[in-house]
């Protein structure tokens, strides 16, 4: 099941999103929310009609850095033996057709695309058997970074957890397989990224495990699990989109701040 978070006329909600074809896709909305007992309403409105928000509000956002082998390697990192973890604040979440806000204290803004984890369930230490009970489905996201803050601070706080580097959408796929699929990035309509969930070094087990080691997980949290080679810069005015089979496409918009 496809499930977005939306508004309309003023109303917040969630809905199951149904049909194929783009311009024929409509909403059926929830009763209640979809990380608890809900329901199909049966009222459904045209996803046309309504403003796509961020498909979840996460207390959190964990990314892992360098995870996959070739990315590591064209920034001249080494491939780190145990999952390498970071984070993004909530208030760098965007949804899809959001702007990307280019910081004014950056001069080298890059596109990452990731495969995002949402979890479905409050969970610690979960054991590897148990991964799968805690998500609740996959969306896209865009890493985005300020490569040159990252560099120059080291610490990545202020690189990518400025305004509006978190965008994340269309909606969550409850029912996919991550373990091999295709992950691509454009650029105005140039291909960037491309590359394969199967080729991460850790699984999404491993970083899940990892991560709960330490911190409770609430529901509508996300992981970022790390990005294929081909990052690269952005400028004000391209549009970026980020593709992952089985879910969908995530669009966004660089503009100036202010």
């Amino acid at each position: 099941m496809r499930i977005a978070r939306f508004s309309i006329d003023g109303n917040v909600a969630f809905g199951a999103v149904e049909g194929d074809k783009p311009d024929e896709l409509v909403l059926d909305i929830i009763k209640g929310i979809p990380f608890t007992e809900h329901e199909l309403s049966g009222t459904k409105v045209p996803l046309s009609k309504v403003r796509l928000l961020p498909p979840v509000l996460p207390s959190k956002v964990v990314a892992f850095g360098r995870n996959y082998a070739e990315h590591a390697r064209e920034l001249g990192n080494e491939v780190p033996d145990a999952p390498f973890a970071f984070f993004k604040p909530s208030t760098s979440v965007v949804g899809p057709g959001d702007d990307i806000q280019y910081p004014p204290f950056s001069e080298d803004l890059h596109h990452e695309a990731e495969l995002a984890v949402v979890i479905g369930r409050m969970c610690r230490e979960v054991p590897r058997e148990r991964v799968k009970d805690v998500i609740f489905g996959y969306t896209c996201a865009n890493d985005i970074t300020a490569r040159d803050v990252q560099k120059r601070e080291k610490q990545w706080a202020r690189a990518k957890g400025f305004d509006s580097a978190c965008p994340l959408g269309p909606w969550v796929e409850t029912d996919l397989d991550p373990g091999d699929l295709t992950i691509q990035l454009t650029v105005n309509g140039q291909q960037r990224q491309l590359g394969r969930t199967s080729e991460m070094i850790h699984s999404i087990e491993d970083l899940i495990v990892n991560i709960t080691e330490a911190m409770t997980l609430l529901p509508g949290d996300v992981i970022l699990t790390g990005t294929p080679a081909g990052v690269g810069p952005l400028a004000v005015g391209d549009e970026v989109s980020v593709s992952i089979e089985g879910i969908g496409t995530l669009t966004n918009k660089v503009v100036k701040r202010g």
